[in-house]
Order: structure tokens, then sequence, then C-alpha cells
């Protein structure tokens, strides 16, 4: 079964050619300009994952379920796709094959709190907490 080999959050995040490029990437703590009795803002929000796929698993889909949900555990968001790995030419018998993953969206996220992003495969499961505050960040 393919690993989820790890799951991080960014600012911005993008996958080329096998790399996976991370932007403001590793915080825990979103600071959002919400004006006062407004509406809640528009975040940009990066997502960065690798999974490997062993060689017994290639050339086959995989379903990948990655979402956020808040502190109570209702879903914010949602996107799955399939991911399938080939085989190289060349590449020796038995290899892993790593696959990176890049996603980014402009998210509203409703209030602050507590939030999770968490990314499934088959019984595979990482999760990443995360905060989001309302008002400037903190100095010092």
């Amino acid at each position: 079964m393919p690993t989820i080999e790890f799951l991080v959050i960014a600012n911005h995040a993008e996958a080329r050619e096998g790399l996976l490029y991370l932007s403001g990437a590793c915080w825990t703590d979103l600071w959002r300009a919400a004006p006062p009795g407004g509406p809640p803002p528009i975040t940009h929000f990066g997502v960065g994952a690798a999974v490997l796929v062993p060689w017994g698993e290639t050339n086959r889909p995989h379903h990948l379920v990655i979402h956020i949900e808040d502190e109570d555990g209702r879903e914010v968001i949602r996107t799955e796709g399939d991911l399938e790995m080939g085989r190289p030419v060349g590449i020796p018998a038995g290899s892993d094959q790593r696959a990176v993953l890049a996603i980014n969206a402009d998210l509203v996220f409703p209030r602050p709190g507590g939030y999770r992003l968490v990314a499934e495969m088959g019984d595979e499961r990482r999760a990443v907490s995360f905060r989001v505050h309302d008002g400037p960040r903190p100095t010092g």
C-alpha cells in the first residue's frame, strides 16, 4: 500500500518535474486581517505532500482524499482524485516511486479557531493541525 510520507501547510506550493517547491511552509498559526463585523477574508493556502508507492503498487490507481476540517470535525473543503505512478524505463526492479503533490486554493475559513489538514489514501492517514486568528500578528 502507498505511504503518505509527509503533509505540509504552506503559503504556496508547486510540484514540477518530481520536485516540490514550498513558500512559507510549516506554519501553525494563520493571522488574518478580518474586518470587525465583516465577512471572513479570503486566504491563499498551499499544501505540499509526498506519497511513496511501492514497486508492486505501481501502474494502478490509488485514491487520495485531502480535506480541511474544523476543530469539531466539520469539513471546510475537500478535494480528491486518483494517483497512478508508472515504472520509468530502466529503473531497477523493486524500486519505490515517490509522487510529490502541490495544491493551492483561495479559502475562506468560516471562523477563528483550530483546523486540521488531513490526507487519506486507503488505511493511510496524515493530519496537520493549525489555528486561524483574527487580528494582527503579535510582535516580539
